[in-house]
């Protein structure tokens, strides 16, 4: 009956694309058409940071960008699903400031496949970086904690929405620039329960990376209070940092 009815209700409401609206044959997806337009990261990559590299040439499994190989970074792993371009902008920002929520479906499967090198090393926790009280005030939901809601319901991972908080109201890091970045986020964060992440392999989720300013920063935190490692796996990423 219950499978009646939900036949029922797609034939007079059919699933249709997030992105243009065309009507599709499962819910919470793309068309071919801007399924095509989407600029999914594969290799080759910094097997570190996870930068895309831009060369045609074949490049050896466990290449390292120079930036990585000059400097250790506090996280083990960092990847990204897709490009941030003109195309996947258009649906970050609709998630993250329109309400047009689906999206946390469709974007989670991405993440699942663009961390896989994350998952296949061991991820014991999936926390979300947070927002400020007054920012969540404003926007209503934490687009990052509804992508880790997702994402452990798909690998079966743990997500913990309440450890890491945001301690420090920022300027939106969107508006600023290089050392401001850091500045700007520079004690934001804190833990408040320690022995939730204690010894734990943690995943860290956002939708953009930009410069990685955040994420370092949270990551910080998390091994300050106890965390084994921290990997950072966003939606999208800027072609530079």
């Amino acid at each position: 009956m219950k499978n009646l009815i939900c036949r029922l209700f797609d034939f007079i409401f059919p699933p249709r694309c997030l992105y243009c609206g065309k009507i599709v044959l499962s819910p919470h997806s793309l068309c071919d058409e801007c399924f095509e337009k989407i600029s999914f990261i594969t290799a080759p990559y910094c097997q570190i940071c996870g930068r895309p590299f831009e060369t045609e040439k074949q490049t050896p499994k466990n290449f390292i960008c120079p930036e990585c190989a000059a400097h250790k970074r506090i996280t083990r792993l960092n990847r990204s699903a897709v490009l941030y371009d003109d195309f996947s902008k258009k649906g970050i920002l609709s998630f993250k400031f329109h309400d047009k929520l689906s999206f946390s479906k469709l974007f989670s499967k991405w993440l699942k496949i663009g961390g896989k090198d994350i998952f296949e090393k061991g991820v014991d926790l999936i926390i979300p970086v947070p927002l400020s009280y007054r920012r969540l005030l404003k926007r209503r939901y934490n687009q990052a904690a509804l992508l880790a809601i997702e994402l452990s319901k798909l690998t079966g991972i743990k997500a913990n929405l309440t450890t890491l908080k945001k301690i420090k109201h920022t300027k939106a890091q969107s508006l600023l620039l290089g050392k401001a970045r850091l500045k700007n986020i520079k004690n934001a964060f804190a833990v408040s329960s320690p022995q939730h992440i204690k010894g734990k392999h943690i995943l860290l989720i956002d939708d953009v990376m930009t410069t990685g300013a955040t994420l370092s920063e949270c990551a910080k935190v998390l091994l300050k209070f106890g965390a084994k490692s921290v990997d950072t796996l966003t939606v999208a990423r800027t072609q530079k940092e």
